[in-house]
Order: C-alpha cells, then structure tokens, then sequence
C-alpha cells in the first residue's frame, strides 16, 4: 500500500532528515550520567523533569545527533513499565522531520498506526510517536525541525 500513494506524496514529507537522538531507559539518571558524561565524556545539554509524561530526561549531544537519557519518575507509566519488563537500554529512535504535520498525515495514510495523531510539545520541539507495530518493533519518534509550522502552533 505506501508504494501506490508514495509518487503522489512531495519528496520534502516522504524524507526522513537527521537522526535527532537516540533515547535509553535508565533506573538511575545520576549513575548513569556518570557513565556517559564522566567516562565517555559526553557533554549534558539539558537535564528536565517532564511532568506530563512522569519521566525526567537529559540531554547529551554527540556529533550532530543526541544521547537522551530517560529515567521513569512513577512506577504507572509506560516507561516504567517497559524499565520494569526489559530493563534499562534502548527505548527510541528520533528522526527530524521539516513538516510533522504533514508527515503524520501521510504516515497515516500510508497505514502506519500512530500514537500520536497530531504533534503535541516535546522537550525539545514539537514531537509524535509511531507505534512500534509499524516499526517492526521499534518505537519512532518524529521532531520537527526548529521553525517549522507546530513550533508557533505549540508556543515555542
């Protein structure tokens, strides 16, 4: 089904752009820190407890891409309960997108199943979720990129 609708769809929605961060469950975001700030020498960005999503997360760039650390702050969510069934490692993967909007709508026409319909704010922009059934398993996350029209919409 994407190929059918792919020549119809700007090549500017279709193209995915940088690989914005890579995201880690960690229990401890202090000891874990230690590990990728003070013996890898990785550099925090940012460190910022997200209320909404019950999680606090940091930052770490490395090259033109991120590190993001994310530690679950309440055993009930999600998070938590992936950190309680697989333990700490890999959670995401998020690409940059010039239009989220758009691209979610022609993910969705395309038959991707969305967890998130419209962008909603991110720590660091304007952010959606691909549910990892139309990832063959991996959870996907799209980031506008800086400027783009969610940005205003979002109060950025």
């Amino acid at each position: 089904m994407p190929d059918r609708a792919a020549g119809q769809v700007p090549a500017k929605i279709r193209s995915l752009g940088k690989v914005h961060h890579v995201a880690l469950i960690v229990r401890d975001l202090d000891g874990t820190l230690r590990f990728w700030r003070d013996t890898l020498g990785l550099p925090v960005d940012l460190v910022l407890p997200i209320e909404t999503d019950r999680v606090t997360i940091a930052f770490l760039p490395v090259g033109e891409s991120k590190v993001e650390l994310v530690m679950p702050t309440d055993d009930t969510t999600g998070v938590a309960r992936f950190l309680a069934s697989k333990g700490e490692g890999f959670h995401h993967v998020c690409f940059e997108v010039e239009n989220l909007a758009e691209t979610l709508t022609r993910l969705e026409l395309d038959g991707l199943e969305l967890i998130d319909t419209a962008p909603r704010r991110g720590a660091e922009g304007p952010v959606a979720f691909i549910h990892p059934r139309s990832c063959h398993g991996v959870l996907v996350e799209l980031i506008e990129a800086p400027g783009g029209p969610a940005w205003a919409a979002l109060g950025f």
